[in-house]
């Protein structure tokens, strides 16, 4: 049996998480969201991200074995560390890093659009209207 598939959408005014059944058949289990709240600083959305994996695990009882987040901007491969963010708090912070000690999982940072785009060619409106589109 495949495991559960474990993403956040990490957004300037929100983070949503979901849980997915598989990658081959892509029925969400979980959709949670809570906000964001940006403005209190990078530890905040941090400690965030740490209640809403916490939460989604109380409300399913299954445990993340790993973590896909869209992000805005990008992680820089050298420093290890957020760039190019329109949410600033996560410049130039290891947030990789950060939450791979807090939640004790591994993490998989990538940009939120490159998501959208991926997940669009892969099961969206991009796949049923040109299957031959490839990302």
């Amino acid at each position: 049996m495949n495991k559960p598939l474990w993403g956040i959408d990490l957004g300037g005014t929100k983070i949503e998480g979901v849980i997915i059944t598989s990658l081959e058949d892509p029925k969400p289990i979980l959709r949670n969201r809570i906000d964001t709240e940006g403005s209190k600083g990078y530890e905040h959305i941090v400690n965030q991200l740490v209640t809403l994996v916490n939460s989604m695990e109380k409300k399913t009882g299954l445990k993340a074995e790993s973590l896909g987040i869209g992000t805005p901007g990008v992680l820089d491969p050298v420093l290890q560390t957020m760039k190019n963010s329109n949410s600033t708090a996560l410049n130039g912070m290891p947030l990789k890093k950060d939450l791979e000690e807090k939640l004790g999982i591994k993490i998989e940072l990538a940009n939120d659009a490159n998501c959208f785009a991926l997940a669009e060619t892969t099961w969206g409106v991009i796949k049923e209207k040109c299957p031959e589109a490839q990302m």
